[in-house]
């Protein structure tokens, strides 16, 4: 059981996870997950940690159809310009593995920002916390365990 099903397990939250067997040479880890599980890419969202000068690091939530808007996260942080992180920076931060980045129970409690999109489904995708594992829950939700703030900061 990984931190984020045993976060969204003790919040009581409702879920549904949803498991697919990962290519081991595969790196378009949304791209697969959306069509081994028959998911819309726009409903799948994919979890980005940027990195700041001063602020530090913060979690970006998009749809894996786009990208991330670093101009715009950027802004809504109050920053000049952000990066994105460095791999073993990210994953030392959040305790995952690229590929099975999480949203939920990271173990640094970074600012995430989920792409306002998300809004747009009663259900969305991110991962569970390992490669092959999808959680399924409310965009609200979400953001209450994230304690994110919803903002456009996809774009295509």
């Amino acid at each position: 059981m990984t931190p984020a099903i045993r976060l969204v397990k003790k919040a009581r939250v409702p879920f549904v996870l949803h498991e697919y067997d990962h290519g081991p040479n595969i790196r378009t880890y949304g791209e697969e997950a959306a069509q081994k599980l028959g998911i819309a890419p726009d409903q799948l969202f994919k979890t980005l940690v940027v990195s700041t000068d001063n602020r530090g690091m913060a979690v970006g939530v998009v749809p894996v159809s786009g990208k991330m808007d670093l101009k715009v996260i950027a802004k809504v942080m109050g920053v000049k310009k952000v990066k994105m992180a460095e791999k073993k920076q990210v994953e030392r931060s959040t305790g995952y593995i690229t590929g099975g980045i999480s949203p939920l129970g990271q173990k640094k409690g970074l600012p995430t920002i989920i792409d306002a999109s998300a809004l747009d489904f009663d259900i969305i995708f991110v991962s569970a916390g390992r490669r092959g594992l999808q959680i399924s829950l409310s965009p609200r939700d979400l953001a209450r365990l994230t304690r994110a703030t919803f903002h456009g900061i996809s774009k295509s």
